[in-house]
């Protein structure tokens, strides 16, 4: 017998080439501040010029990465219509490979390539968060959002009568209390302090 509930899955199509661009730029200035870094702790005497001159190769490949795994892993969704964790993995094989072609030998190249996407992969399959829940895909976000609404704080009245008063927490009229159960059990009249003039 078939269920009576149906998933409604449809894949919506992203823009590859303009993912690739954001991602590019996005790395592209990670990897100059890598660069500028870099340049700063040279032994010699660089000059500014040196960030691009001396060490831009990490500025391009920084780039090179970030675009090529946002490129591959955008394409790769729109063209099996599916969001999941093998796109992250082929599009950290290609960013992987990128940085093992510096090493100029296959081995490497298909090692960083392979290192990257199993890294990325198992990231993104445990829900893509070092800390925290991982993230609930089936969880509607209006109801959420309802029951974040209607999770009101606990009234004061309710917290006097479970912690009691005293350690900073005193109701309305403590200090009439006080003073009553002074008098009470010691016979002595408390006087009432006047509030700080402020």
């Amino acid at each position: 017998m078939a269920s009576q509930h149906t998933e409604n899955n449809t894949y919506h199509p992203r823009d590859a080439i303009d993912v690739a661009l954001k991602s590019t730029a996005l790395t592209g200035g990670f990897g100059l501040v890598a660069s500028a870094v870099q340049n700063t702790l040279a032994k010699q005497n660089v000059g500014s010029l040196g960030i691009f001159l001396r060490s831009g190769s990490t500025i391009a490949i920084f780039a090179a990465m970030g675009g090529t795994y946002s490129f591959v892993r955008t394409a790769s969704a729109n063209l099996r219509e599916k969001d999941d964790t093998w796109n992250t993995a082929l599009g950290g094989f290609f960013a992987g490979s990128i940085l093992g072609l510096r090493v100029r030998s296959f081995p490497s190249v298909f090692g960083y390539g392979t290192g990257l996407a199993a890294t990325l992969a198992t990231f993104e399959y445990t829900g893509g968060s070092l800390f925290g829940k991982p993230k609930d895909h089936n969880l509607d976000k209006y109801e959420e959002l309802e029951r974040l609404r209607k999770n009101y704080r606990t009234p004061a009245e309710q917290t006097f009568t479970e912690l009691g008063e005293g350690r900073g927490i005193y109701a309305p009229g403590y200090a009439e209390r006080r003073r009553e159960r002074i008098k009470e059990a010691y016979g002595i009249d408390v006087p009432v302090t006047p509030p700080p003039a402020s």
